[in-house]
């Protein structure tokens, strides 16, 4: 595999018997990535194992997908797969939008606040409502997680090319 990959999700485990599977995703764009018709690339990451796949149907649960895919008919068939990956290409993201971002593109960024001050790096995207929001890893001894809310008051810039978030500290954040 030369070509770049990137986990949209994983599957966490069956569902009933006619061989659907619970997929945990881990995609900016979900229901884009776990729509009818579509491909994905199961694999283990483990031993290497990969095999393509075409979901044949899909639906949002409570935060989990169930998805049917292509081939797969009882829970037997799809026993085996908990714990495999889903991914796809980096020729299927897409472009974006100015202001847009894959995951992938934030998480491991540094983050400064517009003195210059580094206050860590981006570990963890957390999607609980109206916005994400970053979770920061500070340097050791500097002190416990930032949470930093992903709006325009506070994000001021967005470098992907050098892997560097400016943002406004606004009181009580830290």
């Amino acid at each position: 595999m030369s070509e770049k990959w990137f986990t949209v999700g994983n599957i966490v485990n069956t569902h009933g018997i006619r061989g659907d599977v619970k997929v945990l995703s881990q995609s900016d764009f979900a229901q884009e990535r776990f729509a009818v018709g579509k491909k994905l690339l199961m694999i283990n990451e483990a031993t290497g194992q990969s095999r393509e796949v075409k979901i044949v149907s899909s639906r949002e649960q409570k935060n989990i997908y169930i998805l049917k895919l292509e081939g797969f008919n009882n829970i037997n068939d799809v026993e085996k797969y908990k714990g495999w990956a889903l991914k796809i290409s980096e020729a299927e993201q897409g472009a974006l939008e100015d202001g847009e971002y894959y995951y992938h593109q934030i998480i491991g960024c540094e983050v400064v606040t517009e003195e210059g001050e580094s206050l860590g790096v981006i570990s963890e995207i957390l999607s609980p409502g109206a916005n994400d929001v970053w979770v920061v890893d500070r340097p050791k001894g500097k002190g416990n997680q930032i949470l930093i809310p992903v709006i325009d008051e506070v994000v001021l810039q967005v470098n992907v090319t050098d892997k560097k978030v400016t943002v406004h500290l606004m009181e009580g954040l830290i």
